[in-house]
Formats: structure tokens, sequence, C-alpha cells
């Protein structure tokens, strides 16, 4: 049908200013002397000018920096007579500051004759496209950067579980290149390799995750060395805006470590039970409230509990009724100042059994810090046993402390008896017998001091030597004093000397002849004078014993063991006594007895 006059199109030569000003790429002509002769509205814009300040105007005036570049490129053209296509060109425009870049193709235009006249330039600016693509350059390698200093490992997956992109961290731990893994299917790749039940857990987790199910397992991988280790492995679906699948995100965490370390904690865990289980005391763990965490098979012994019954309970449920309004403020002392503890000693306690009965109990206290709080390790033991043990031995030791005063006492007894009969008999002896009898008798009563000492501190083992000094001079003064002149006895000690009744006896009758003898011989026709005794404890643990007198001295004549029956006792009870004798003549004489005694010296 013929269009109407109405419908027809309008003149093409009408119609190509509109044509190229909806363009979406710059479109410039020029002629010969490269002046504007036409140009669209986005190329004018693109050059930062109007379209009239164009016309008629050379690119050298309307781009001075780009003119350089361009005016050879379109010379060229001029005078060859070819196009030049995707040109690239970069540079300042009018306005300045930002350089912008362009694609530029530049066609001759011929006239009707077929010669030059001119060129077409079409230009599309790429500038935001390229900053773009810059940017996005940009951010990859920022992404990169931050991939490949991640410890994590981290990968992208096709669906179809090909390795498309992994960061450094798996490569450099397994040994590998990336170009040995990229573009495989993951569990082809070195990590995975030879180990089919590892790879098909792979495949089925690639699957799933495709699906858009996430995967999370342990996963054992090669690494460097011909080592292994494990990981925390996760494959993670990557959606798009519509929902849809498009990738996947491997990535793993080296938990090699972790599982070490949780074998070696099972395996502690494991001991501590058994060394718990196997204690031959009770022990029961208990938290800050005081619920029973742990009891082992000793506990269940010795409360007649099962072990289920107390796991949950309040310790308090293992204490008779009088202690528990107690327990709670010792308690909460005890976990302000959480430290090892023995009670023994300190308390009777007692313990309450599942049928009502009590026991006696020590109990020891040990905090174990932890990352679930203070626990408290309570060690029980059952001294039942003990007591009664303990109770037997106290009623043999009683008895036996009995004996021993009734045996001291009597000898106390009978010695002073002997001396009564000695007494008696000195009244009907001559003088001489009388002085024997009397020296037999000081004798007697020198060992029966001893007894009585025993008999009075209740204590059977060893004899004070300090406080039988005393007794002992007290006695032979007020003996001595009724047979002898006006001599003073002084008498001086120092420390704790202790001795037993084996070494006390020779060292009671030992003083008892060195003063007797002194009070006899040193002060004759009832010359005054003194006698001295002194004990002393010496630093380097020795006892020293020091009789001396201001009488007219020891004959040269007489040595030890020689003279009367007492001098010649002396070595003999120094040696019993276990010690050494220095007699030292001069003004008068002295006695130096230096032993070891049983308590040591102080």
């Amino acid at each position: 049908m013929p269009l109407s006059s109405s419908s027809e199109l309008p003149d093409c030569d009408a119609l190509l200013p509109q044509v190229l000003s909806a363009l979406p790429v710059g479109v410039a002509i020029m002629d010969r002397t490269l002046r504007y002769r036409y140009l669209n509205p986005l190329l004018a814009q693109s050059n930062g000018a109007t379209v009239e300040a164009h016309l008629g105007h050379t690119v050298s005036e309307m781009l001075p920096s780009l003119a350089p570049t361009i005016l050879p490129l379109l010379r060229k053209v001029l005078d060859l007579g070819e196009p030049l296509r995707d040109l690239a060109i970069s540079g300042e425009s009018i306005m300045p500051g930002r350089l912008r870049q362009w694609l530029a193709d530049y066609l001759p235009l011929r006239d009707a004759d077929g010669n030059v006249a001119g060129v077409l330039t079409v230009v599309r600016d790429v500038t935001d496209q390229r900053e773009a693509r810059q940017a996005a350059l940009e951010n990859e390698r920022q992404l990169r950067g931050i991939l490949d200093n991640l410890t994590a490992y981290v990968g992208l997956l096709a669906l179809d579980g090909t390795l498309l992109e992994v960061n450094r961290a798996p490569l450099e731990a397994g040994g590998l290149d990336r170009d040995d893994v990229r573009g495989r299917k993951l569990w082809d790749t070195g990590w995975w390799r030879d180990d089919t039940h590892e790879q098909e857990q792979l495949r089925e987790a690639v699957r799933r995750a495709a699906q858009g199910e996430p995967q999370r397992f342990d996963s054992m991988v090669h690494m460097a060395g011909d080592t292994r280790a494990v990981i925390d492995f996760i494959l993670a679906p990557l959606f798009d805006a519509d929902g849809n699948v498009t990738h996947l995100i491997p990535s793993g965490t080296d938990i090699t470590a972790r599982k070490i370390g949780e074998a070696a904690l099972r395996l502690s865990e494991q001991r501590f039970r058994q060394v718990v289980e196997n204690a031959p005391d009770g022990l029961a763990m208990v938290d800050e409230q005081g619920q029973i965490l742990l009891v082992n098979a000793g506990i269940e012994r010795m409360f007649r509990y099962r072990r289920e019954q107390l796991i949950g309970c309040n310790v308090m449920a293992l204490m008779p009724e009088r202690y528990r309004a107690a327990h709670p403020a010792l308690m909460a002392g005890f976990m302000r100042d959480p430290s090892a503890r023995d009670m023994a000693g300190r308390r009777e306690l007692f313990a309450l059994r599942s049928d009502g009965s009590e026991f006696p109990v020590e109990i020891g206290l040990n905090p174990i810090p932890g990352d679930g709080g203070l626990r408290v390790l309570a060690t029980i033991v059952d001294v039942t046993r003990r007591k009664a043990d303990q109770a037997q031995l106290e009623r043999a030791l009683a008895e036996k402390t009995a004996l021993l005063q009734e045996v001291h006492h009597r000898v106390k007894n009978n010695l002073q008896v002997i001396s009564s009969l000695l007494s008696l008999q000195s009244r009907s002896a001559s003088e001489e017998a009388r002085r024997a009898l009397a020296e037999s008798q000081s004798r007697v009563k020198a060992m029966a001091l001893i007894h009585q000492l025993l008999y009075e501190r209740h204590d059977f083992s060893q004899v004070d030597i300090g406080l039988y000094l005393k007794r002992l001079c007290r006695l032979l003064q007020d003996t001595l004093h009724k047979h002898g002149g006006p001599v003073t006895l002084e008498l001086a000690t120092s420390g704790n000397v202790l001795l037993d009744l084996q070494r006390a006896v020779p060292c009671g009758l030992l003083i008892n002849e060195l003063v007797t003898n002194a009070f006899k011989h040193a002060f004759p026709a009832g010359r005054e004078g003194r006698i001295g005794v002194r004990l002393s404890g010496e630093p380097a643990g020795d006892a020293r014993l020091v009789v001396e007198d201001n009488g007219v001295g020891l004959p040269d004549g007489i040595e030890q063991g020689g003279g009367s029956l007492g001098f010649q006792l002396i070595p003999l009870l120094v040696d019993q006594l276990g010690g050494e004798l220095v007699i030292e003549r001069g003004d008068g004489t002295r006695f130096v007895v230096t032993f070891q005694p049983d308590g040591g010296a102080a």
C-alpha cells in the first residue's frame, strides 16, 4: 500500500543529525585542514566544550594536550586514505584534572571524485569502563592479598568440584604450586591423593553443597614432607541474587595440634580416672556449691552408696547433722583462700554412711582450678581401725607406765631399805667399818635418787641430770656436814642434759664419789673450803661435768684407779658413762669429765 504524504519518512539528510546525536559514541567530521565541520553533543561534552565552540576550529585549538598524539594519526588517514581502527587514546581534554581514555576509529571521507576530503572520527569514551575494570582488578588484588595472608585454607570451586582459585596457605602447607591444583577436581589434588575414603567423602560433600546444603567434617590431608594433618573442612554454597547456587567455597583450618591435645587430654583424663579409681582412700570432687561431681570406688565402699546415688548430690549428705549448719561458711572461707589443707589432727571428724551410722575420718582438701570454675578434690580416710589401734596402744602404754612406776617405786624403796640396814649396821661397827658403811650408804642413796626422779617424772626413758645434780648435792651436803667441817658445796648447771637409766646410774655414782672424796680428803682437820660442781652443754654437743675444790690437792703418787675404793671406782664409772676424764692438779684438784648426752645439750 502506498504511503500517504503524512506518513512518509522525512528526508534522510534531515534525519542524520538526529541519528548521530542519539548514538552512544562521539562522532565528528573534519575537513582536510582538520577543522571541525560537525560533531555530536556526546563528543563535544567528552571534550569539555559545546558543539558551537568546536565548529570551525582545529583539533590543535580544541585539544591542545591531545594534538601531538591525534594529529599524526589524522594526517595519516588523509594521506593514505585508509581507516585506522580501535586506537587507544589517553590524555586530558579541555577540562583538565582527569586523565581520560578513548577508543577511536578514524575513517577517510571522499568527495564525488573519490578524493579524500576529510576524516570521520568515531570516538568511544572508555574512561569509566577502564577505571571500573582497574578498580575491579585492584579489588581483586587486595582480596587476593587478604586471602593469601590468611592462615585458614580458602578456595573457590565450580559446582562440579573443579578448583578455580585457592589462597596461599594450603599451597604452602601442602608443598604445592597454584598451577598444580587449579583446574582439577578438588578430590584429585595433592591434598587428598591416594585416599579413596577421603576422596569419596569430598565427592559426596560437593554434590550436597551444590544443592545448597553446607557441609562440615574433619578431613585427613597430605602435607609437605610426606606428613599428614587434620583440618576442620567446611564446604559452603555461594548464592546469587536469585538464590541460585553459583559456586562452592571450600575452607579449612589445621586442627592437628588441637586433635593431638584432645587425645592427650583424653589420655590424661583416663589416667586420672584410673589413679582416682584405684586409690586406696576415698576421693570425691565437688564444685563451688558443694555438688558432688566425681567419686571413686573407695567412697562407694566407705559410705555404702552406689556412685549414681552420689553424683549431683550435695556433699553435706555425707555429714552428720551437727556439722551441716556450719559447713556453708567453712566452704565459702576455703573458696576465698583455696590452698591444700590437711584436716587431720585439727579436730575429730565423723562422716555419715547410707545406713545412718557414723565413723571417724580424716579429710584433706586440694583446690583444682579449671575453665569451669574451682573444683575441690577431697581425700577421705576411714580411721576407724587406726583409732581402735591407737586406743589399744594407749591402754598398753598406760599399763606399761603403771608397771614401770611401780618397778621404780619398789626399787627406790628397796634401796632405801638397804640404806637403812647399812645405817643400823654402822651403829655397832668399828670406826673404819662405819666409814665404809657410810660410803656404801651414800652410793645406795645416789642410785635410789635416780629411781625417785624417774618415778616423779613419769618419763622412764631419760633422767634430767641437771635436776638430779641439785637433789644429789643437797643430799650430800646434808649428809657430809654431819661428819665434816665447814665446807661449802656450790652447784651451777646450764642447758638440758638428759641420760638414759643405764648411763644415769654411773653418772650419779661418779658425782657422788668425786664430791665425797673431795669432802673427805681435801679439807683435813676441819679446814674450811669450797667444792664446786658445774654441769654445762658444750657447742659441739658434748656435756661437761666439772668437780673442783680449793683444798690441799691430790697427792702426787695417786693416779686414776689407785688409792681408796672410791678413787678406784672413778675410772670405771667414767668408762660406763662413755666419757673422758682429765685430772688437773694445782690450787686444789679439778676433775673434768666430757661425755655425749642422750638427748643433746642445749
